[in-house]
């Protein structure tokens, strides 16, 4: 896997994901909107860990700077 995440889509990504859970422990959401959110925030957290976005590849997608 070829790393297709910049450090501001990492950074945005974990904000999200942040907010989400903070949503969720203050009740704001609940239910399947709750569910649906935190699984994707999870995977926003997974994604920004390695570094690689599996949603990228097909569209040829990249948000890291390239090294000159």
């Amino acid at each position: 896997m070829k790393s297709n995440m910049g450090s501001t889509d990492k950074i945005v990504r974990i904000i999200i994901a942040i907010v989400v859970a903070v949503l969720w422990y203050t009740g704001t959401i609940s239910g399947t909107v709750a569910i649906v959110l935190a699984v994707l925030a999870g995977v926003f957290v997974l994604t920004s860990l390695i570094g690689f976005c599996p949603l990228y590849l097909p569209f040829g997608l990249s948000t890291k700077k390239t090294e000159k």
